[in-house]
């Protein structure tokens, strides 16, 4: 086969590497995608865990409330067990001034259980809007999960497709021609074959002197740019 017809099937296969070395690389970024968006929903969920924390911290702190509640009126109900054993009225006195004392204390603590409940019925309000929340958050992180595992799907369907394809156009090339191609479309981002367009490399787009265009148009052998290395090419 002359050099020309397989200068123009490396360019058919030019065509397909390109959009393979595109696919793969999409392909290869989607893990992170899907990374990016497993972290971004879980971001969200943190409020939801600090107010959860809130919600809990301030069930302890009225459990110790009502603990200390509770030991106040046993305190309350001891004392006023031993008034009526007390001989003086001075003792007595004393006695109710202390129990009074203690009812006093017993009030403050009624008053921030009260406080802790009214807290916690907001942030529970708080919790169910953000569970609200965050269910339709997580149906826009699932749907976009879904749409990046769909364009994998697809571009691993076209991926098949495409190597098909190449499996045809590579009988039609020289095996050392091939073997050299495809270590330049390696080294060069997935770009072996370009075209010289107003004497520049399609490439690096640097200049082609005009010698090197009249070898190119001779088909005699691979003509490669100077600067980037690649095989160069004319569309005719």
């Amino acid at each position: 086969m002359d050099l020309k017809t397989q200068i123009i099937n490396l360019v058919k296969l030019q065509e397909l590497d390109s959009e393979i070395y595109l696919l793969v690389k999409e392909r290869a970024a989607s893990p992170q995608e899907i990374k990016a968006i497993e972290v971004a929903f879980e971001l969200k969920k943190q409020n939801l865990a600090t107010l959860e924390k809130q919600s809990l911290d301030l069930q302890v702190k009225r459990k110790e409330k009502e603990l200390e509640l509770a030991t106040n009126a046993e305190g309350i109900k001891k004392l006023s067990a031993q008034l009526f054993s007390l001989k003086t009225n001075k003792e007595f006195q004393l006695m109710q001034q202390q129990i009074a004392d203690i009812k006093a204390d017993g009030s403050v603590i009624e008053e921030k259980i009260l406080i802790f409940f009214e807290e916690s019925d907001k942030i529970k309000a708080q919790i169910d809007a953000e569970n609200l929340k965050l269910n339709d958050e997580e149906k826009i992180f699932l749907q976009q999960k879904k749409v990046v595992e769909s364009r994998n799907q697809e571009i691993t369907d076209r991926l098949n497709q495409l190597e098909a394809q190449r499996k045809q156009i590579i009988p039609g090339i020289d095996l050392k021609m091939l073997q050299e191609y495809e270590r330049i479309l390696h080294s060069r981002d997935g770009l072996a074959m370009v075209t010289v367009k107003d004497s520049s490399c399609g490439g690096c787009h640097m200049l082609v002197p005009p010698q090197v265009i009249n070898l190119i148009q001779m088909y005699e052998r691979i003509i490669t740019c100077e600067v980037c290395n690649r095989i160069l090419y004319i569309k005719e």
